[in-house]
This record gives structure tokens, sequence and C-alpha cells, in this order.
């Protein structure tokens, strides 16, 4: 199985569609690395078709985030993205800011699951 990483970052604090974008390219990054990431900002596209209030989101992110071996955190002041990294580390999930110490990491686990297939 892969590495699962959570990508967390700004969305309603300044222009949501460069937030969209940025997590995006984010996990672009990863998905080039052979991690699986997980994008909370594609439900922006879900919103826009149904839209829910503020807080039926962030329930649905911390639903899949304990799922996840890691937490990529995105820069720029997000109070939806500090409270992720908080229940990352009250489950024990680590945090990243740097996208190379997320890479070396995970690079035993990454080297054994690859030589196991």
């Amino acid at each position: 199985m892969k590495v699962r990483i959570y990508v967390a970052g700004p969305y309603t604090q300044g222009d949501v569609a460069v937030n969209v974008r940025n997590a995006y390219e984010m996990a672009n990054r990863l998905a080039d690395q052979g991690f699986a990431p997980f994008v909370p900002h594609g439900t922006h596209f879900w919103h826009m078709l149904f839209p829910r209030p503020y807080d039926f989101w962030l329930d649905l992110d911390n639903q899949f985030l304990p799922c996840c071996d890691a937490v990529f955190r995105l820069p720029g002041a997000s109070n939806g993205a500090d409270k992720e990294v908080i229940l990352a580390h009250s489950q024990s999930i680590p945090v990243f800011t740097d996208f190379d110490s997320l890479v070396a990491h995970f690079a035993p686990k990454m080297a054994s699951s690859e030589a196991a297939s």
C-alpha cells in the first residue's frame, strides 16, 4: 500500500482558486514520488454544486486525516489547516512543512514496499 499524505493548507483565506491549485500542485509532486495524496480542497467543486456549512467540510476532512500516514502543511494562514495539524499531532501522525524532509522520512518504507511488489 502506498504512503498516504494528507495535504493541509489555506482554503478560504486569500484566493480560493489559487489555494486549490497550490494544494493540487503539491499533490502532483507527491504522486510523482509514489505517494498517495489526499487533497481536502477537492470538496471545493462539490461545495460549488451543493453548498454546505463550513463545519460540515471540516468534519468530513477530519474523517480522512486519521487514515493518512502523514500531513503535509502548505504555507499560509489557515485556521482549518492549523486544526488539522493539531488533530494529526493528537493521533501521532507526523506533520511536514518541507517536501524533501517528507520524502526522506518515508524513503525506507517506500523502498521496502517497492521491493515487495
